[in-house]
């Protein structure tokens, strides 16, 4: 009973300063004041007010938020400790994952193309290796041309 006065009241107030505020000449500002003032009467006679009273006074409902309260903290703490042991979210999918395949031994060697040697790759010249320094900063300096830097 005092949810519903006291939402009246603040309505009637409302549309007191909407009335103010037309007759400055400020309809626009006038007519969202008058909506937001009326909002409080439409929630009463909707049955929200008293819902929502209904339920912050009753100590079970405390006792729900609580619980879940506890649910939420426990859920957090787990992701920390995961968090600082390094494992991720894609980790946990991917061991998932390889837990249920089996892999034999020589699976994990590359399968060579057909008509290939098993030699070693050769590598590269000697002038290529010490050019590969040099390239990292080929982009680089090619953006700095384009911006004229």
């Amino acid at each position: 009973m005092l949810a519903e006065t006291i939402c009246s009241a603040a309505s009637a107030a409302g549309l007191g300063i909407a009335a103010v505020t037309a007759y400055r000449k400020r309809f626009l500002t006038a007519t969202r004041i008058a909506a937001y003032s009326l909002v409080p009467v439409g929630l009463v006679m909707t049955g929200v007010v008293e819902w929502v009273s209904d339920i912050a006074f009753k100590p079970s409902v405390w006792l729900g938020f609580g619980v879940l309260g506890l649910a939420w903290l426990l859920f957090m703490t787990t992701r920390v400790v995961e968090r600082r042991r390094g494992i991720t979210r894609g980790e946990r999918k991917a061991a998932r994952a390889s837990q249920g395949e089996a892999i034999a031994p020589a699976a994990s060697a590359p399968p060579l193309p057909s008509g290939a040697s098993a030699e070693r790759p050769r590598s590269k010249p000697k002038k290529e290796q010490a050019a590969a320094p040099g390239d990292d900063f080929s982009d680089i300096e090619a953006i700095l041309k384009k911006h004229g830097l």
